[in-house]
């Protein structure tokens, strides 16, 4: 497995863990949101939830930068929120061995977390509709669930600990 996605909901605290796992690991961080089309964020930002058919280039471009980095990198960390497991399935399809870390919380938890960030075009709104798409991941291969209110340090250090 060299190469993990840090997903969940939005507020879960995946670029946060991922930016502290590159910095232990030295891996390539892909920042997923930094991939969408314009016209995802423009709907985001709108408080207007993705559909299926608005992620799937985005999920698709995210496998290809996963390859395209692993092909320079010896690990690479991706976020993405990889709500279904369709959406999984479209980035195991393209990168081997991929392996997924769940960043679990409440609706609430994570409402209270976008609500209280600046800077992010998710506004806290979209937060029902993300619990609404999400199928975590159970019975799948390669998933680490944790418990996103831990800290930060105790969530890096068991990931580190079970990314072979």
């Amino acid at each position: 497995m060299r190469a993990i996605v840090i997903m969940g909901v939005s507020g879960c605290g995946k670029s946060t863990v991922a930016e502290a796992i590159c910095q232990r690991t030295g891996a390539h961080l892909i920042e997923g949101d930094a991939f969408h089309p314009p016209e995802n964020i423009r709907k985001m930002s709108n408080g207007i939830p993705l559909t299926d058919a608005d992620r799937q280039g985005w999920l698709e471009r995210l496998a290809q930068e996963s390859i395209h980095q692993l092909r320079l990198s010896e690990r690479v960390v991706l976020t993405c929120s990889a709500l279904k497991r369709r959406y999984r399935e479209t980035l195991r399809g393209t990168v081997p061995d991929l392996g997924f870390v769940f960043l679990a919380l409440t609706p609430e938890q994570a409402a209270d977390r976008v609500a209280h960030r600046s800077g992010h075009f998710m506004p806290a709104s979209l937060i029902e509709s993300q619990f609404r798409d999400l199928e975590p991941p159970s019975d799948e291969p390669s998933v680490l669930t944790m418990d996103a209110t831990q800290l930060v340090d105790a969530i890096t250090d068991e990931v580190i600990a079970w990314w072979p």
